[in-house]
């Protein structure tokens, strides 16, 4: 998986990526997922963090936190924000939250992002580099505050990773060509 940042120290990522580049053992899992958000402007609301068109936005309205809760199961998080472009509504300090709901919501990460221009990576392990994924249901990412002080928050798009099951169920490798998949049963 690429790197988030130029340069990471304590839960802040300075950077971004401008190219989206995901390992090939993960797959966006978000489409499966129920979403919603705090508050939006009319126009700007949960479709556009959706829509693949990074020239739409999620604009947020109202008093911080602004929340965007993802509802599904396993995960990678990775961001698209644009300091550049956005300036004081783009996010600064953020918590990714992991529950079963809404009632037993946990931070498991806080960032905060120091001008960040393209694709922000946020792994959802722990401290253990061998923990890649947190298994959950639901996640919640909170903007706490924008850079320059702002109110309102930007997010370009959202994507959410996890990883590839198993095509064949109860077997201990995996396939990974079409070709293999094809032919590995017996009819």
């Amino acid at each position: 998986m690429a790197e988030s940042s130029e340069g990471e120290e304590e839960g802040k990522l300075v950077g971004g990526n401008q190219q989206l580049v995901v390992d090939d053992d993960l797959c966006e899992m978000a489409k499966k997922a129920a979403w919603s958000v705090s508050s939006c402007k009319p126009g700007n609301g949960v479709l556009s963090l959706r829509d693949d068109n990074l020239d739409t936005y999620w604009q947020s309205d109202g008093a911080q936190p602004h929340l965007v809760n993802i509802q599904f199961q396993k995960k990678l998080v990775v961001l698209y924000v644009d300091f550049k472009l956005d300036e004081s509504y783009t996010p600064s300090k953020i918590s990714i939250r992991a529950g079963d709901g809404f009632h037993n919501l946990k931070e498991i990460k806080a960032i905060e992002l120091v001008k960040p221009a393209g694709w922000v990576y946020i792994s959802l392990s722990g401290n253990d580099p061998r923990e890649t994924f947190v298994n959950t249901f639901m996640l919640q990412i909170a903007i706490l505050s924008n850079h320059l002080n702002g109110r309102d928050t930007h997010v370009r798009q959202i994507k959410v990773y996890g990883p590839r099951p198993n095509p064949i169920p109860h077997q201990a490798f995996q396939f990974t060509s079409r070709e293999f998949i094809t032919y590995s049963t017996v009819r």
